[in-house]
């Protein structure tokens, strides 16, 4: 399975925080799973910790790819899907995350309601 984790599924993975459920917990350790996460994340992250709305650590996508995590590049080509994108969802980084997913083939890894609205599929 080719996997690309939410942001709030990547910072609750890295605090191994009791919100993230078992089953992402399971297929996140799956040493079967290619696990991506987003540069759309980092930046999510980058901007809500200089807003002081979340502490993370200065380098996440270092950790993350330390655990074995893929970093997925944001292109043109995820841009441009993501105005096709019905909405479902306002926040922008997870219609980024969603057009990726889409665009790639991937399943999204997230617990947001609004993200399984989408024809992706959805762990």
């Amino acid at each position: 399975m080719r996997l690309l984790a939410d942001t709030h599924v990547l910072l609750w993975w890295l605090a191994d925080d009791p919100r993230l459920p078992a089953r992402h917990r399971d297929v996140l350790a799956d040493g079967g799973t290619e696990v991506l996460f987003s540069s759309v994340s980092i930046a999510e992250i980058a901007i809500k910790s200089s807003l002081g709305k979340l502490e993370a650590t200065d380098d996440i996508a270092g950790a993350l790819e330390q655990g074995g995590f893929l970093e997925l590049p944001f292109t043109s080509r995820h841009a441009t899907l993501l105005g096709t994108l019905p909405w479902h969802h306002r926040d922008p980084f997870d219609r980024m995350l969603v057009a990726q997913a889409v665009a790639d083939g991937l399943t999204i890894a997230s617990v947001d309601a609004h993200v399984a609205l989408y024809d992706v599929r959805v762990l």
